[in-house]
Parts: C-alpha cells; structure tokens; sequence
C-alpha cells in the first residue's frame, strides 16, 4: 500500500469524516465565543496533555479489563471496540472505534476540562482539538495495522510496539503515538525478550473456560472466537496483513 492509497483511504472513511465534521463545527464555535485567548489556549493545552492520559487508562483498565465481557449489557460493546480488533489485528472492519462509543468518552472527557479553564468558548475548542487528536491518532493506527511501511524512525518506532502489543503481550505498549504513560507506570517494553509471550494476547483473558461461565461474546461471535493464532478473515477475501517481524511474533 502507498502513502497515497493510505491517505485517501483514511479520508473517505465515515468515522474520519464525522471527525473532521464535528471539528471544524466545534473551531467554528470556539472562534465565535472567543473571549479569552489565553485561557482558550490553555483548554487547548491541557486537552493535548489529557488526551493520551485518558487514552492510557481507559485501554489499560477498561478495554483490557476483564469486567465489561461479564455482562450481557456491555459485552457486545467490548466485542466491538477491542475484543474483535484483538482477535484479528488484520480485520479492518473493526480498525477504527465505534462512534457511539468514541464520541461520547472523548466529550465526557476533554469538554469539562475545557469549560473549567475557558468557559463555553474553551469547551468548544478543547472538543474540537480533541477531534484533531483523535484523527491523528486513527491515521498512526492505521499505519501500524496496514500493510503500509513508514520511513520515518518515530513511525517504525511506535508501529513495532503496538505490533508488540498485539502479537506478543497485550499486557503492556498501551499507548498510541505516545508512549510517554507506558514509561511512567512502567509498561513499556521496547522489545520482545523484554517480556514473555503471552497466553491471552488474542483472546485477552476471555477464554474458553470464560466464555463457558460470561456466554455472550462467545455468542455473538458465533463460533469464530479463538484462543490462539488470530483468524484472517480479511485475508481471506484478498486483502494484506502488516508484516510481523520474528521479534514481534
């Protein structure tokens, strides 16, 4: 894949695109209420610092959490957003996060914020930047799943963690474009011998002795969950999987 099939691809998504939409409206807004700028920069500020906060916590303790597939009312939510991407790294389906549940978390999180520093006009920037966020965010991701290989250091860099975390230990390299948090809480490993292989990294903790106990995933699966090497549903209709190095398998 080029850089040009990866950009237009990216682009012309729904997701993408509803991003972008509600970040110009969110610029708009903030530029219309615009009162302070200094306070509405600082909204801006702190919601840049914020967003790969949250992002660490919210993937460490609730997507690779062991509670949400406990529970007929949220388990076909984890399936969704991290059970499914984990099970198939490769299946481009589900690549991106769920708008229902994207927007939401990240309005929840970034709008307060940015009200508290700058009133309505802070809140509307600080949401519109964390739209730009979340774009910048979903094009690495897409870098680091697609058969596309980056030439710059940095993005070889976080690609070959989150392929770590993907295809040798989920259990650690939570981070997206910034691993900062990872260094902090000590979860980072810059290299397979680092950190043994792990049992769950497909499943995530829901195995078959799980699923006989929490049924649903296993349910709405429909008999294509596994336990072991990831099932290549895209591959099978003709698309190409990202390399995984032996350092990474």
């Amino acid at each position: 894949m080029s850089l040009r099939d990866l950009v237009y691809s990216f682009f012309t998504y729904y997701a993408v695109v509803a991003y972008i939409l509600i970040g110009i409206t969110c610029i708009v807004l903030s530029v219309k209420w615009f009162d302070a700028p200094v306070r509405m920069g600082a909204a801006m500020l702190l919601a840049t610092v914020a967003y790969p906060f949250g992002w660490y916590l919210i993937h460490r303790y609730i997507l690779h959490g062991r509670f949400l597939y406990k529970s007929a009312a949220t388990a076909v939510t984890w399936k969704r957003i991290h059970f499914d991407h984990h099970q198939d790294p490769h299946d481009l389906r589900v690549l991106f996060g769920a708008l229902h549940t994207t927007l939401p978390t990240i309005a929840l999180v970034l709008t307060p914020i940015g009200y508290l520093i700058g009133g309505r006009s802070g809140a509307a920037a600080a949401l519109g930047w964390g739209m730009v966020t979340t774009c910048f965010y979903e094009f690495c991701h897409c870098i680091q799943h697609l058969n596309y290989a980056p030439q710059q250091k940095w993005l070889k860099d976080i690609k070959r963690l989150h392929m770590s975390h993907h295809f040798h230990n989920e259990q650690g390299n939570y981070g997206i474009t910034n691993y900062f948090w990872d260094r902090v809480f000590g979860t980072l490993y810059e290299k397979a011998s680092d950190k043994p292989k792990s049992a769950t990294v497909f499943n995530l903790g829901y195995t078959a002795e799980e699923a006989q106990k929490y049924p649903w995933v296993d349910k709405l699966s429909g008999g294509t969950r596994g336990d072991g090497h990831p099932r290549r549903f895209q591959q099978a209709e003709g698309l190409s999987a990202p390399e995984v190095t032996s350092e990474q398998s």
